[in-house]
């Protein structure tokens, strides 16, 4: 807050963090009383600094643990709405149904937990009613787009021995196509499983696969855990739900839309898949090799948005 003194009375202005006033009041202080106020506000401010400073020192301990994860990871584990590819599915598919707006409200419903991710996702699909032969049609005009950098990216892990796996909220018949795309097996993606009606219309979706639900992708780093006994899981993903999901590190991706819970609590957060390439190939966050060099950088043809979830 502010403070300013006309004689014995103070002016003191509360302000918010954007600068706004948020009150105003006027008080009649002695000196004693003023200069009171000001060792205390001189130790709140010192207090904060010190604050500020740990913070900032514990951030960068964390990331540079999650850089050194990187290098020696033995199992990489990317979500795929808005990482692996550049948009939405779902929303896409909704757009395409003519259920855009409605389905966009949906979401940001659940996104502010009212509504579990199952009933959320049930709820979407009801409105969106995606046959067989309308899905079909929705593959074939609006195929997946990779994000710029994470063929070479899952390319260059595949050469180093490092299973990738693609973890998403998604559907089958949309994620696999991207999963051949980039080599990955199929028995590597965990995604929903949308069902239909002999006659091809919507039927619902498998409620057993293990991302059906709130917290799906952190029962399936525990289960590749248990069945393959990794020790050094690394998932990427521009998401909550993706940090939440308790792997060994985590990786925050913001080339396609930056949410802003996501940069500020992720223990190492990047923009392009370009930089972890870098790292993997010169020990270095920043350095690209020539192969991928800044041109291709600016050559990205999508935008960042920046999200508040």
């Amino acid at each position: 807050f502010t403070m300013n003194i006309f004689g014995d009375l103070a002016h003191i202005c509360v302000m918010e963090e954007s600068g706004i006033a948020k009150y105003k009041i006027s008080v009649n202080i002695d000196t004693n009383t003023y200069h009171a106020i000001e060792e205390i506000l001189e130790y709140c401010n010192m207090t904060k600094g010190l604050k500020d400073t740990a913070a900032s020192s514990q951030r960068s301990k964390q990331e540079e643990s999650t850089r050194q994860l990187w290098l020696s990871t033995d199992c990489v584990c990317f979500d795929v709405d808005s990482t692996v590819c550049v948009e939405e599915a779902i929303d896409e598919l909704a757009k395409f149904q003519q259920v855009g707006a409605q389905v966009e409200a949906i979401t940001r419903s659940a996104m502010g937990g009212n509504m579990s991710f199952r009933q959320a996702l049930q709820t979407r699909l009801n409105l969106i009613q995606p046959t067989s032969e309308r899905l079909e049609q929705f593959l074939e005009n609006y195929p997946s787009q990779l994000t710029d950098g994470i063929s070479e990216l899952i390319n260059l892990l595949h050469e180093r021995h490092v299973p990738v796996y693609l973890i998403t909220g998604g559907f089958h018949s949309i994620v696999d196509p991207v999963a051949k795309q980039l080599n990955i097996p199929l028995k590597n993606v965990f995604a929903n499983r949308l069902l239909f009606h002999a006659d091809g219309s919507y039927a619902g979706f498998d409620e057993n696969e293990m991302t059906s639900d709130s917290g799906g992708k952190g029962c399936v780093i525990k289960y590749l855990k248990t069945k393959y006994n990794y020790q050094r899981i690394i998932m990427i993903g521009d998401g909550a739900t993706d940090m939440e999901a308790n792997a060994d590190g985590f990786i925050g991706f913001g080339g396609n839309v930056v949410r802003e819970k996501v940069r500020d609590n992720a223990p190492w957060f990047v923009n392009s898949f370009y930089q972890l390439i870098g790292q993997l190939r010169n020990n270095s966050i920043d350095s690209i090799s020539q192969t991928n060099s800044d041109d291709q950088l600016a050559a990205r043809t999508y935008s960042t948005e920046i999200k508040t979830i």
